[in-house]
C-alpha cells in the first residue's frame, strides 16, 4: 500500500518505491528508514529517522505520521463496500487453516480478516508484508490491540524481496491483497502477483480478489479538452504569447498517462458517445503477463467529437462471482447484483485525453480503439475506421524536448482571461522603465515569455526551482518563435539563501514577479505557495528603491462548508468489520473525537471534486499578506455569520493573489476556480447551524482564528461555535 502515498504526494513512482525514503536497513535487528521532509516555503530539506522501536508521537505533527496524515489510507479504511466485500470474499473463501500470504498488508486489516476465517489456530498462519516502516509500526499496533499478534506474522519487506525458507516456511495457499490504484495497475499489481506466483505461492492458489475487469466510454467534454490541449485553447489569445508554436506541438503537454479524476463532478458535463466496452480482464489466481493489448471496435451512439475516454474497472472477489466492488461513474447502468460505492477519494474513474481537438465522429459509425498495457499503466490510441484529415498524434518522437505540466496548469495557460488580467498586470510597471531587470521567481515559463516580449530591452532572470533546466530548455526551443533571443533570459541555477550584486550583475532588481506556482507541488496547501513571500525577503538586498513586486499582496479566504462525503471519507475510525482501528486515527489525520489537544490536519483538495458540497456563509477574510515586505509571523481572527441553514462539517480556505496596487487585479484560487486545489480544515464533529431566518441549529456565527508561521510555512487554524 506504499503507492496511496505515492499516488498523493509523488505521482507515478516505480513498483514499491518509498517516496524520497532511504530503504530501509533490514540487515540489522532493528528496522531503520528514512523520510525526506521538506519545508514548503523555502524548498529546503533533511532527512528524518525512523526507527522501528523508536518513540513516535501520537499526532500527525510528528514527521513520520505527517506523510500519512494527508494519503489516502483513511479514506479507504473509511470505505464500507470496499471492507464489506473484502470480508464477505475472505470468509467464503478461507474456511480451514491454511497459509496466507497478504502483500500491501497497510494497517492489516486483511491478514486480521483471513486470521478470523480459519478460525483458532496454534501458529502463525497469515504473513502480512508491508515495505513502508511508519506503516508497519501501525499494523502492528493495531494487531496488538486486537489480540491477534500470534496469528500475524508482520514482515516489514517488499513481497518481492521474500524467500521462502528464509521469511516464510513455505509457499501460501492463499493470497489476500489490495495493491490497486484508480487505473488498476500502477501500485505495481502485474509484477507483484508474477513474483507471488513464481516463488510464493502454491500452485493454483486461491485470491482475493479474484480477478479485475477493466472498462472504457467515450465522451466528449470541453471541460477536459482544456486540460490538454494548450495549443487549441491559446489560439483565441490576444496577448501574442504562443506556449505552443506552430510546428511545436509537442513542445508542452501532459503526460501520456491516464490520470484519476472524480467524472461524477463533471456528469451534467458529459456528452456520452459510446456504450461501457470490456477493455481488458487480469486474473489473479494465476501468473499475469507483463505486457498486453487488444483492438475493439466501438459503435458511436451519437455525432460529437471524442475528447477522452473516460475508464473505470469492476472487481470479482470471489471465484464463483457473487462478491463486486465497482469504481464506475454514477451514469453507468450496472447489473443488480453491483453496486456503485460511495464517494471515495482513494479511488476514483481514469481519463485518457484523445490528443489536439479530439476526433469527430457520426452516429453508428466504428472507431478503431487500440489499447495497451504494460506493467504498470493502460493506454490507448483511436482512430476512425475511414481516416479524415485528423491527425492524432500520440506522445513524442525519440529526442525530442517535451515540458510536461499538470492539466490544470495547462489549462490555466489555455484561459484567454486569466493570460490577459496577467498581461494588464505586468504591462504597467515595465512602462517607462530602461532595460529593466526582472526576476521570476517561481516555475513560471509564462511569466518569462510575458516580460520579454513586452519589453524588447529587459534582462529577466528565472529561478525555475522546480523545473530547473528543463525550464530554461523549453524557452530556448520557443523563444524564435515568440520574437525574443535568449542573451536576454538567464536561468538562476544557484542553490542559495540569498542573492548578491555578483549574481544580478551590479544591478539591482526593478521588478519581482510569480504567479506564483512551484512545480512538483501538486499535493501541497495554498498558502504554501506564500513561498513567494520568502523569496522575496531573501532577495531584498537585490531590490531596487522603487522595485515593483507583483503579487504585491496575498489574501487568505474562507468560507463555511456543509461537505459531509468528505467528512465521512476522513473521519475517525472505531471497529471495521468487527477490527478495533482507533490506534490509527492520529497517525493518520483522523477527524473526530480525537485526545484533548489533537486536531485533524489541513487537507489540500479540489472542492468541487469532493461530491456533496453547499457554501454556508459568505466568502470572508482571515489574513492578508504584504508581499512588498519582508515576510513576518502573522495572524487573524474573523467573526461569521451563516447564511444559510445547515450542517457544518468544516472550513475551505484558500489565497487570492493581488496583482496590482489598486486591488483591481485579483487572481482568486477559491472553490469556483476550478484548477486550483483549496485547503479544507474539518470539523471533530459536525455543527448545525442556522442563518437569522431560521429557528433550526446550534449556532449564529463562528469566531475563526488563524496564524502564520514563516519558519516551517504552517497555517494553524482555530474555530469557536457561537
Amino acid at each position: 500500500m506504499l503507492s496511496r502515498i505515492a499516488k498523493t504526494l509523488f505521482p507515478k513512482l516505480p513498483l514499491h518505491s518509498t517516496p524520497r525514503l532511504a530503504r530501509p536497513m533490514s540487515s540489522q535487528p532493528t528496522q531503520r528508514a528514512f523520510q525526506l521532509r521538506v519545508n514548503p516555503l523555502t524548498g529546503n530539506s533533511e532527512w528524518i529517522v525512523i526507527e522501528e522501536d523508536g518513540p513516535e508521537e501520537q499526532t500527525f505533527n510528528n514527521p513520520q505520521n505527517a506523510l500519512l496524515a494527508t494519503t489516502s489510507y483513511l479514506d479507504m479504511l473509511n470505505d464500507s463496500p470496499r471492507n464489506r466485500a473484502f470480508r464477505a470474499a475472505i470468509d467464503k473463501t478461507i474456511t480451514a487453516p491454511c497459509h496466507v500470504l497478504d502483500i500491501g498488508a497497510g494497517t492489516g486489516l486483511l491478514s486480521m480478516m483471513a486470521a478470523r476465517a480459519m478460525g483458532p489456530t496454534t501458529c502463525r498462519m497469515v504473513t502480512a508484508c508491508e515495505s513502508y516502516l511508519p506503516m508497519v509500526k501501525l499494523m502492528r499496533k493495531v494487531v496488538r490491540l486486537n489480540g491477534m499478534e500470534n496469528q500475524i506474522k508482520v514482515i516489514n519487506k517488499r513481497s518481492d524481496e521474500l524467500e521462502v525458507g528464509v521469511d516464510v516456511a513455505f509457499r501460501a495457499d492463499v493470497l489476500v491483497s489490495e495493491i490497486l490504484d484508480s487505473e488498476l495497475l500502477g501500485e505495481g499489481l502485474i509484477p507483484s502477483l508474477q513474483h507471488a506466483h513464481d516463488m510464493l505461492l502454491v500452485e493454483n492458489p486461491k485470491t482475493v480478489p479474484y480477478k479485475a475487469t477493466t472498462y472504457g466510454q467515450l465522451v466528449e467534454s470541453t471541460f477536459l479538452w482544456k486540460l490538454h490541449d494548450l495549443h487549441g485553447n491559446e489560439a483565441k489569445a490576444s496577448d501574442g504569447i504562443r506556449l505552443v508554436p506552430t510546428g511545436l506541438g509537442d513542445i508542452l503537454g501532459v503526460k501520456p498517462q491516464q490520470y484519476a479524476f472524480h467524472c461524477n463532478a463533471i456528469e451534467n458535463e458529459v456528452k456520452l458517445l459510446s456504450e461501457p466496452f470490456k477493455i481488458f480482464e487480469f486474473d489473479f489466481w494465476k501468473r499475469p503477463n507483463s505486457c498486453g493489448e487488444t483492438e475493439l471496435f466501438v459503435k458511436a451512439t451519437k455525432d460529437g467529437r471524442v475528447h477522452a475516454v473516460i475508464s473505470w474497472w469492476i472487481l470479482q472477489l470471489d471465484r464463483e462471482g457473487t462478491i463486486f466492488y465497482s469504481t464506475a461513474p454514477r451514469w453507468i447502468s450496472l447489473p443488480a447484483n453491483i453496486s456503485h460505492g460511495d464517494w471515495c477519494d482513494h479511488w476514483k474513474q481514469c481519463v485518457w485525453f484523445v490528443p489536439g481537438e479530439g476526433m469527430s465522429i457520426t452516429k453508428d459509425e466504428e472507431v478503431c480503439l487500440h489499447a495497451a498495457h504494460t506493467e504498470t499503466s493502460i493506454s490507448y490510441n483511436l482512430k476512425n475506421q475511414f481516416p479524415r484529415n485528423e491527425t492524432l498524434q500520440y506522445g513524442v518522437k525519440n529526442g525530442e524536448f517535451k515540458l510536461t505540466l499538470p492539466p490544470e496548469r495547462i489549462a490555466v495557460y489555455g484561459d484567454s482571461e486569466w493570460r490577459q488580467s496577467m498581461f494588464s498586470a505586468i504591462t504597467k510597471p515595465l512602462q517607462g522603465r530602461v532595460d529593466p531587470l526582472c526576476i521570476v521567481a517561481d516555475d513560471s515559463i509564462f511569466l518569462t515569455l510575458l516580460v520579454a516580449h513586452i519589453s524588447k530591452t529587459s534582462h529577466v532572470m528565472s529561478f525555475f526551482p522546480g523545473l530547473q533546466g528543463k525550464g530554461i530548455g523549453y524557452l530556448q526551443a520557443v523563444a524564435s518563435s515568440n520574437g525574443f533571443s535568449m542573451d536576454r533570459v538567464e536561468f538562476i541555477n544557484k542553490r542559495k539563501t540569498k542573492l548578491t550584486m555578483h549574481d544580478t550583475h551590479q544591478k539591482k532588481v526593478d521588478l519581482l514577479i510569480g504567479e506564483p506556482f512551484y512545480y512538483g507541488t501538486d499535493g501541497m496547501l495554498p498558502w504554501q505557495n506564500l513561498r513567494f513571500w520568502n523569496e522575496r525577503t531573501m532577495l531584498d538586498s537585490v531590490l531596487s528603491e522603487d522595485a515593483l513586486v507583483l503579487p504585491c499582496k496575498a489574501i487568505l479566504k474562507a468560507c463555511a462548508l456543509s461537505i459531509p462525503d468528505l467528512w465521512n471519507s476522513r473521519r475517525c475510525l472505531s471497529k471495521i468489520e468487527g477490527f478495533d482501528h482507533s490506534v490509527v486515527n492520529s497517525t493518520l489525520g483522523a477527524c473526530g473525537e480525537l485526545p484533548a489537544g489533537q486536531e485533524s490536519p489541513c487537507l489540500p483538495c479540489f472542492i468541487w471534486q469532493c461530491g456533496n458540497v453547499r457554501k454556508l456563509s459568505e466568502e470572508f477574510t482571515l489574513m492578508e499578506f504584504d508581499c512588498s515586505k519582508p515576510i513576518t509571523p502573522s495572524y487573524g481572527e474573523t467573526q461569521v455569520e451563516f447564511t444559510e441553514p445547515g450542517i457544518c462539517h468544516g472550513f475551505a480556505l484558500w489565497i487570492d493573489w493581488v496583482m496590482d496596487s489598486e486591488n483591481s487585479l485579483v487572481f482568486s484560487t477559491g472553490p469556483e476556480k476550478r484548477y486550483w486545489k483549496q485547503g479544507v480544515k474539518l470539523l471533530a464533529k459536525p455543527v448545525a447551524v442556522r442563518n437569522n431566518e431560521s429557528s433550526m441549529g446550534e449556532s449564529r456565527s463562528a469566531i475563526i482564528q488563524a496564524s502564520f508561521d514563516p519558519s516551517n510555512g504552517d497555517l494553524n487554524i482555530r474555530h469557536d461555535f457561537l
